[in-house]
């Protein structure tokens, strides 16, 4: 393995990404990515990348045709799992939900600049400067057109979000209170929760438009590795948070799964 260095009180080895680098081969085996901030890891077996030594362009040894269905099943389950990870990484436990008063909005395009004026006009009035938040868009289902539910890790007073948001109602709760024993890992996967299951809604309403924004600058940091076998790779993982053991997911009992054998692991602190 690849030296290492101490970071947050556990060891951080050097990046590893072999399939970037030209003029190299890479054999089949185990590929891990680790969220060390969001307390979660994921193991892939892949297929040898081999390289071109003329074009440096990586190809798979065995390509598939992604079905369209599987390619949107797919695309949902990543998305949630990036919502997932932000949320947690930065501690957002706190949901909030903005509306238009009078007849609505119903314009994709303008909720989405109303809210980017809103979060720019927060960071002003509130003298907060760049905090980490996440929005998603959702259609009203009585009829009143969009409204947006969004999650910040900071107390906010109501009253600052109100004069922030010029275009009807606000509300806001920290709705996993009674948590507050819980870890923050726990209390914002609570958050994290209740926004993925609007993200996988707005798969069908979006129309191509993002499904989701955050505040740039503060990405969950993701460590990367190769291991020749499952075993070594989940080790590494494990010995990477001190000998805790995580909760454990493997593909074989994903209904509907039909990608690479993967394992997901999750870390309760």
């Amino acid at each position: 393995m690849e030296s290492t260095s101490s970071v947050s009180g556990y060891f951080r080895p050097s990046r590893l990404d072999l399939a970037t680098k030209l003029g190299r081969d890479v054999p089949d085996g185990w590929w891990v990515v680790v969220y060390p901030t969001a307390g979660e890891a994921v193991i892939t077996f892949k297929r040898g990348l081999q390289t071109d030594r003329r074009t440096g362009a990586a190809w798979d040894v065995a390509p598939e045709d992604v079905p369209a269905d599987r390619a949107l099943i797919e695309a949902v389950r990543r998305a949630r799992g990036q919502v997932r990870r932000y949320c947690t990484a930065n501690g957002l436990d706190r949901l909030a939900t903005v509306t238009y008063g009078g007849s609505g909005c119903h314009d994709e395009q303008q909720v989405r600049a109303d809210l980017g004026a809103f979060f720019r006009q927060l960071r002003r009035i509130g003298g907060t400067g760049a905090f980490a938040y996440l929005w998603v868009v959702e259609w009203h289902p009585g009829g009143h057109g969009l409204h947006a539910h969004f999650a910040i890790g900071r107390y906010l007073e109501k009253g600052l979000l109100e004069q922030a948001w010029a275009h009807g109602f606000v509300e806001i709760r920290r709705i996993n209170a009674e948590l507050r024993y819980a870890s923050a890992l726990a209390r914002a996967r609570v958050a994290a929760a209740y926004l993925g299951k609007y993200v996988a809604k707005g798969f069908e309403t979006s129309g191509g438009l993002h499904r989701y924004e955050v505040a740039q600058g503060f990405q969950p940091e993701r460590w990367r590795f190769f291991a020749e076998t499952r075993e070594d790779a989940v080790n590494l993982c494990v010995n990477l948070r001190d000998g805790a053991i995580p909760n454990f997911s493997a593909s074989d009992e994903w209904e509907g799964w039909q990608g690479p054998p993967t394992l997901w692991m999750q870390w309760p602190e």
